[in-house]
């Protein structure tokens, strides 16, 4: 079966054989292809382009963030989770933050960076290759330096405000954010990479970078301790998955809230959305009011004590949140947690007896039947806007997506995983890898993931084009909904009668997320890749 050749595309479409790597930044592909190049395989790959991203997107992801990979090891016909989400600080609790007014920004807005033990803990598994040579392009790039884009200088400079003392001497050396075309040299990073080169994960969690957090965060009234850091452990997992028109779609598991997406799939199964026509009038009504009650199931039952959810991924409780779709707009409740509910809210549905019925992001694939979907973050832009002392690394900001509220699930308190929305996918049809993607966007990849996967199954569509096909996301309470300004003005105004609160967003815009992906000729072994022109995703093939 031939690439399908649908959709039209703003950029050309990528092939290749003997691999392909879709990331967020040009140069964080080519430094997956480099490896591949090499005689290196897509674990090996991977880590070169997470630790590049770093250098090259320092406002996204990085060694002192989080994330988690989808991988499918082809010696062991496993797909496997590669969770390394952090924790919060043991004395992270309530009281600790509730004079700060947010917990966005600032050193006690980090969570135990998990990152620097993914990325290792992969290549100690699966990888071929040395943490040198792995590490070797970013290092490359962060004692050298790498040109800014144009949307790097308009990330750097939207979140300069964020900036600590340190940060602003890291990031702001010519009293500014650095300009298109500008180089930007991060040597105290390049210094952190090369201590884990030479000292693996021990010297991280347990050595001398252990102990510069820790003195760091000590003195400047964080949380994070080194029993935080020696406590710290990755964690495998099983994915969770659905059946979807002859598909096998997957996702990790809760705390990870991807099973929201494979919910509203579930939701829409039965309907003809093909016949409907893309972004109509009646497919977007459909797919607006699936999310709205995917998203509040996720909300009620994420960090819910096991969480049920085989119902929750059940075809008889997905028929039943189907009745519940009505012609006019329901009343969403947003994607955080809210204790005071408004008039007529959509509200969770009880999957309980239908229990016996389940930042960044980028692509990697090799000519050895190999794939690794990955998203990890910092949290916000730069993260906590925190350097930790001379490490050059941003500490996330995961700690602003615990809720206060004693109600929540989610409520912050020691030593706790987090409800977290970036959800890696793959794809499997005829027992054969399909596709791998993703997207960063903060709670938004729920909903973003949801139409790719739509975009591609549902209408044909060939990788570059389900990405950047126009897109809608539910973000405030009520019946509101973002759209896109390529989907036509006569669509709006539909929705509007239906009662949809419509907000028309810039065409191309990056508050949709910024998707990755690549898909799989599964009879000729060929690979098409995808990159979101909404940020700076370049897909590589080799």
């Amino acid at each position: 079966m031939a690439f399908p050749s649908h959709g039209i595309t703003h950029r050309p479409t990528v092939t290749g054989t003997r691999g392909m790597i879709a990331s967020a930044h040009p140069i964080a592909s080519l430094a997956g292809a480099r490896i591949l190049l090499q005689g290196g395989n897509a674990f090996d790959a991977a880590v070169a382009v997470a630790s590049t991203l770093n250098v090259v997107e320092p406002y996204m992801s990085g060694i002192a963030g989080c994330g988690y990979m989808l991988i499918y090891s082809a010696k062991e016909q496993r797909i496997r989770v590669l969770d390394y989400m952090g924790t919060s600080p043991y004395e992270a609790t309530p009281d600790a933050y509730s004079k700060l007014g947010s917990n966005e920004v600032g050193i006690r807005s980090g969570m135990v960076p998990g990152a620097c033990g993914g990325w290792v803990s992969l290549l100690n598994q699966y990888g071929s290759m040395s943490l040198s040579d792995v590490f070797s392009p970013a290092i490359e790039y962060a004692e050298k330096g790498y040109a800014v884009t144009v949307k790097n200088a308009f990330f750097m400079d939207g979140t300069s405000s964020r900036f600590s003392p340190m940060a602003s001497k890291v990031m702001m050396s010519r009293g500014r954010t650095p300009l298109p075309g500008e180089v930007l040299i991060q040597k105290d990073l390049a210094k952190t990479f090369r201590q884990v080169v030479n000292g693996g994960m021990d010297v991280f969690y347990h050595g001398e970078i252990a102990q510069e957090i820790a003195r760091f965060s000590r003195q400047n009234g964080g949380l994070i301790t080194e029993k935080d850091l020696e406590d710290f452990q990755v964690e495998w997992h099983d994915p969770i998955s659905i059946p979807y028109k002859g598909y096998e779609i997957y996702c990790p598991p809760p705390p990870c809230s991807g099973f929201q997406y494979l919910e509203t799939l579930n939701i829409l199964e039965t309907d003809s959305l093909a016949d409907l026509g893309h972004n109509s009038a009646d497919y977007l009504h459909l797919l607006i009011e699936s999310i709205k009650l995917a998203s509040a199931d996720r909300e009620e039952y994420t960090c819910s004590q096991n969480s049920p959810i085989a119902g929750l991924l059940s075809k008889g409780y997905a028929a039943n949140q189907r009745q519940r779709i009505r012609s006019e707009a329901g009343v969403g409740g947003g994607e955080r947690y809210a204790k005071d509910k408004l008039a007529g809210e959509i509200l969770p549905g009880d999957p309980s007896q239908w229990i016996n019925e389940c930042t960044t992001h980028f692509d990697v694939v090799d000519n050895q039947g190999n794939a690794v979907a990955t998203t990890q973050s910092l949290g916000s832009g730069f993260g906590s806007g925190v350097v930790l002392g001379d490490t050059g690394m941003f500490l996330n900001n995961f700690m602003n997506w615990f809720d206060l509220l004693p109600e929540s699930p989610n409520v912050v308190a020691p030593h706790k995983k987090i409800e977290m929305c970036m959800s890696p996918c793959q794809i499997w049809k005829d027992d054969k890898l399909f596709a791998a993607l993703g997207t960063p966007g903060s709670h938004g990849i729920l909903q973003t993931t949801a139409q790719m996967i739509l975009n591609l199954i549902e209408h044909e569509m060939n990788i570059q084009a389900a990405i950047e096909a126009p897109r809608v996301r539910i973000e405030q309470p009520g019946t509101d909904v973002g759209i896109e300004e390529r989907i036509s003005s006569q669509v709006r105004e539909e929705l509007t009668a239906r009662g949809h609160d419509v907000r028309v967003l810039p065409a191309w815009t990056a508050a949709v997320g910024g998707g990755q992906g690549i898909t799989v000729d599964q009879q000729e072994g060929a690979f098409m890749g995808g990159a979101d022109p909404r940020r700076d995703g370049y897909a590589i093939g080799v």
